[in-house]
């Protein structure tokens, strides 16, 4: 059709059309006619030029097209102006916007399709400012000196000691022994047995000193036989060997039933209050009280043999002869032990499954007269000369082995005039400290704490 008879029925279109010139379609029509006339009637320098994969291109106008000239416009989601002599790629959605009488180009349904599925992919990807692409650039930088650095360190740290596979070969050339307890322990045992000076035996002892804390060590000298050769060391004319052997034997009997039944038997209770009986040395006694209160401790059996055999009398000439009050503290804490184990064990809830166990040891209990034998070997007047002490612990532990003694010893306090005036002079005493604790703001001190324990002994003697 000539574009004079497409515009001639356009305006026949237009004058049917006339009555509704009102209506803003029929302005849209004429204004369609018109675009197309042109359309047919000229050859514009905006033609539109159609690119397939940017490498051929598809020209709507009769123009050839210089591929190397094109400028080919990528697509997106949102409408763009196409500008004359612009491509578009094959599928791009194209529109001429009838506001603006532009050409608008944006992405395809397929298009679309292909850069959804890319979008998904590269979600995971997180995009850099070029800010943080600066710092991380120069954190590299920074992590490298670093290196450097540590290098450095290294081969200084590498020129001052030996590396470990030299030491290996070295170690191997010396051929060294490395020694299991039980082994040391068997040749310490020889060399005590063949040492003939008083230097080799204390050193001996003090390694076996070290060894036998652990259970499984002081056990494993038991059977080897090593307890006999510590009782000898008891019998030493060396006071520093009495000493040690009495300390190494206190260490093996801690907390090990094992080693206190098997001490029992081979006499060591025996040996140990016979030191304890002669005059030996203050620094002796000490390890020998050490080792006595050690075989004693949760040991019923032993604390019976102890009592049969006279301990609380060689215990009470031993606190008659101790004036600076260093075994009378260390006497009275043991018995107070005693005491307090005794009850406990008779104050003990029962457990179905150590019900039997715990039946057998109330048995074993009851057979040792602690109390009783406090009474009559006159303890309950002994204990209270240890509130003359000036020493604060002293005092402390006096009260409590006093409070713990109370349900045999009652008459005994009521009688002792010395006791009472005591007592009532360490409730001012201490009485005052409490109130010069309280007002720098101390609360429940140790001060505290002894006056409470002689207010309870005042209510017992009440």
């Amino acid at each position: 059709m000539a574009p004079c008879q497409f515009v001639s029925q356009c305006v026949s279109v237009t004058m049917m059309l006339l009555p509704r010139a009102r209506e803003p379609s029929f302005f849209l029509l004429l204004l369609c006619c018109y675009c197309i006339a042109c359309g047919f009637g000229h050859k514009t320098n905006s033609a539109l030029t159609v690119v397939d994969n940017i490498e051929g291109s598809i020209n709507y106008d009769d123009t050839a097209v210089d591929e190397d000239d094109v400028e080919v416009i990528q697509p997106t989601q949102q409408w763009q102006t196409l500008k004359p002599g612009q491509a578009v790629p094959t599928g791009s959605h194209v529109r001429l916007n009838l506001q603006t009488g532009q050409r608008e180009v944006q992405l395809g349904e397929e298009q679309l399709k292909y850069w959804t599925q890319k979008h998904k992919k590269s979600e995971g990807i997180q995009s850099i400012s070029p800010d943080e692409m600066k710092h991380a650039m120069k954190k590299i930088k920074e992590d490298f000196k670093s290196a450097d650095k540590n290098t450095e360190a290294q081969d200084s740290v590498t020129s001052k000691y030996r590396p470990l596979d030299e030491l290996k070969r070295d170690m191997a050339q010396l051929d060294l022994l490395v020694e299991t307890d039980v082994q040391i322990m068997k040749r310490l045992l020889e060399q005590f047995n063949s040492s003939s000076t008083t230097e080799e035996r204390l050193s001996i002892l003090l390694e076996l000193e070290y060894l036998v804390h652990q259970v499984d060590n002081a056990q494993t000298l038991c059977s080897m036989g090593g307890l006999q050769f510590i009782l000898e060391g008891l019998n030493s004319t060396d006071i520093r060997i009495q000493e040690t052997s009495a300390l190494v034997l206190g260490s093996a009997l801690a907390s090990n039933p094992v080693v206190q039944v098997k001490a029992v038997e081979d006499g060591a209770l025996q040996t140990l209050l016979t030191g304890l009986a002669t005059a030996e040395p203050l620094r002796v006694k000490k390890k020998v009280l050490f080792a006595v209160a050690c075989l004693l401790r949760h040991f019923p059996y032993a604390q019976s043999y102890f009592l049969s055999h006279g301990g609380l009398q060689v215990l009470s000439e031993l606190f008659k002869a101790d004036a600076g009050g260093i075994l009378r503290t260390r006497i009275v804490t043991m018995l107070y032990d005693m005491i307090s184990e005794k009850e406990l064990i008779s104050q003990a809830g029962l457990d179905p499954v150590l019900e039997a166990s715990h039946n057998e040891r109330l048995q074993q209990y009851s057979k040792v007269s602690l109390q009783g034998e406090l009474l009559e070997k006159g303890w309950c007047t002994l204990v209270p000369q240890l509130l003359e002490s000036s020493e604060h612990d002293y005092r402390e532990k006096a009260l409590r082995a006093l409070l713990a003694m109370a349900p045999v010893c009652r008459d005994e306090y009521r009688s002792d005039g010395s006791l009472l005036d005591t007592l009532l002079q360490l409730r001012e005493q201490y009485d005052e400290m409490v109130q010069s604790e309280m007002i720098v703001g101390e609360e429940n001190s140790y001060f505290a704490q002894i006056l409470q324990l002689i207010c309870a002994l005042q209510v017992k003697i009440k």
